[in-house]
Formats: C-alpha cells, sequence, structure tokens
C-alpha cells in the first residue's frame, strides 16, 4: 500500500508486527539439588525440579539469556490454522514439550525437528506453563538430574509427542549439562 499527500508525493507505507523470542536456560548444580534433596528428606535418586528449588529459595548458579530463534514454516501454518479455526493441537500445559539436542547444524525455515540424531529429549510443560501475560507468552519445561546430559546446542516449542509441530528452532551453544536440574523458558512477545 502507498500513501499520496496532498502535493502528490507518493509515501510507501508499510505493516508490520513483531515476534521477538528470549530464552532463558536455568542451571542448578548436583550440589544444589543434593541439598534440596536433604531439606525435603527424599532420597539420592528422587529428582528435584525448579519449583522445589525455588521454593527453597536456591537460585540458579548460572541463568544465561539468548534473543532470537527461526519460526519453522509447519509452525507458521500450524499458528495460521489455530487462528482461523483450521484444526491442529494446541501448544497448552497438556500438549506443548520443550526439546533440546545436540546439533549444531544451522536453522532451517523447512526443518521439521530437532537435528540431533539421538542425543534430544521434548519434556512436557511446567505446572502452570504455558502463561499469557498481556502480549507475552511463556513456555516452560524442567530437565531433571537424569535427563539430556549431553551438550545443549539447539532447542524448540512443539505441540505435543503426537502432533509433533515445531513452533521454532534455535541452535546456540548452552553448555553441557552432566547433572542437575536445567530450566529452559522461551517467552515470545508480539507486537
Amino acid at each position: 500500500m502507498e500513501a499520496v499527500t496532498a502535493s502528490g508525493v507518493v509515501i510507501p507505507t508499510v505493516e508490520s508486527g513483531r515476534w521477538d523470542f528470549l530464552w532463558i536456560c536455568e542451571k542448578w548444580s548436583e550440589e544444589a539439588v543434593a541439598f534440596a534433596r536433604k531439606k525435603f528428606g527424599k532420597g539420592k535418586d528422587c529428582e528435584i525440579n525448579s519449583a522445589e528449588l525455588r521454593a527453597l529459595m536456591i537460585p540458579a548458579e548460572i541463568e544465561e539469556e539468548v534473543p532470537g530463534n527461526l519460526l519453522l514454516n509447519e509452525g507458521i501454518q500450524l499458528i495460521l490454522d489455530l487462528l482461523i479455526g483450521a484444526g491442529g493441537t494446541v501448544a497448552n500445559n497438556a500438549n506443548a514439550q520443550i526439546g533440546v539436542g545436540d546439533s549444531a547444524t544451522a536453522e532451517a525455515a523447512a526443518q521439521v525437528d530437532l537435528q540431533a540424531a539421538t542425543n534430544k529429549l521434548f519434556k512436557g510443560m511446567n505446572a502452570t506453563y504455558p502463561i499469557r501475560t498481556n502480549q507475552t507468552m511463556a513456555w516452560q519445561s524442567d530437565f531433571l538430574t537424569g535427563e539430556a546430559n549431553y551438550a545443549w546446542n539447539e532447542w524448540s516449542v512443539r505441540n505435543s509427542s503426537g502432533a509433533d509441530k515445531n513452533i521454532n528452532r534455535k541452535v546456540q551453544s548452552l553448555g553441557t549439562k552432566a547433572s542437575g536440574t536445567w530450566t529452559l523458558t522461551g517467552q515470545v512477545t508480539l507486537s
């Protein structure tokens, strides 16, 4: 579209929307997890999630923020289908998952999954997630002591293990998880 001023000058108009994604990775060491187990009177093999660590006011030793992601074609199509009621599985608490893997293969819009051959794991949402506050939506999953212990080079939000529609994908090293509890939160703000 374009607008024409009274003097005949053509001014192009542009409509745009923004999809700003922020990933937050919180990392608790095995020592913090062991401390929480002891406080809760749990055995050495019991897993401790981020809600339990927060309840004891144990802050994450490391918190990394990583901006950006690539919307995948199948994710865009799912969002549009859901907007017009054309079907699709919603990414709610019962269905949404965050996955992490060790592949450093670059993001490409046509991808339909994490690219790791074997070292990848999708986890369901933590209680109360996903949540929406104003124009920001957040998904969050915990990866416990015995889970996803490999290099975290890629991650994604998808809408369930049955529907397998990945909304987005990000590639960047978050380090190598060997134990402890790591929590990954993905926040998208639309404007």
